[in-house]
């Protein structure tokens, strides 16, 4: 389901892909989580705050354990690009994320990084966290970057915030120009229905899945449903 060739401005409908986000502090509870609904999904993610404490020493178990999937390191590099993005590519990974205040020559260090590990498969995503512009996003199309990620953060959502009209009107606006939008931040499986209609590349979901009382079959009934809406 992963189309990982990069798309202009006209791009084909697609089935949004399913990513799991290993949200863990330590080692072993990641790959415990990614063991249990690895096979089921279609990306999985090294999450920021594992790979703070343990390095991408899990973005290599992942990929030992998972050869074929599309790998992500949730960095969110915001500066030293280059040697970032070689780092965890070294290590397996296929896609990194880069902060949206990074600077383009940071962002433009990691792709060329990552793409010279991992070929074409190797890709950068921006987080969009805070405050952003619709031309800083330009700026990331012209550096080559196509994929971003439109984010409800934990903090958000812990303070009472939720989807709305102004989250998805960003997210159509960013497809429009271009972009392969994923989204996160407290999905669930009630809350896809909301996104009817717009053309997401990828649902990330972390706790909603690996917290579930069984992993595997909570990933099922999110591509089920992913694939009853968008089927």
């Amino acid at each position: 389901m992963i189309e990982t060739k990069k798309r202009g401005k006209k791009m084909s409908k697609q089935i949004p892909n399913l990513q799991v986000a290993l949200d863990h502090s330590d080692l072993q509870g990641a790959i415990k989580a990614a063991v249990s609904v690895g096979h089921e999904v279609d990306v999985i993610e090294a999450g920021t705050v594992c790979l703070l404490q343990v390095g991408s020493e899990l973005v290599e178990v992942l990929r030992s354990l998972f050869p074929e999937k599309i790998i992500v390191a949730d960095t969110k590099c915001a500066d030293a690009g280059g040697t970032v993005a070689k780092n965890n590519a070294v290590r397996g990974a296929d896609w990194m994320t880069c902060i949206c205040s990074a600077t383009i020559p940071t962002m433009k260090a990691a792709l060329k990084a990552i793409q010279e590990e991992r070929g074409q498969r190797g890709e950068i995503q921006v987080e969009l966290y805070g405050d952003w512009t619709y031309e800083q996003a330009q700026t990331w199309l012209d550096a080559g970057i196509s994929q971003a990620i439109y984010h409800q953060s934990r903090d958000a959502l812990l303070a009472g915030e939720t989807w709305g009209e102004k989250d998805l009107n960003k997210v159509k606006k960013l497809i429009e120009m271009g972009f392969r939008v994923s989204v996160t931040g407290g999905l669930n499986i009630d809350t896809l229905k909301l996104f009817e209609g717009v053309d997401v590349f990828t649902f990330i979901a972390g706790r909603g899945i690996t917290e579930a009382e069984d992993p595997a079959a909570a990933a099922r009934a999110f591509k089920d449903e992913i694939k009853r809406i968008w089927g």
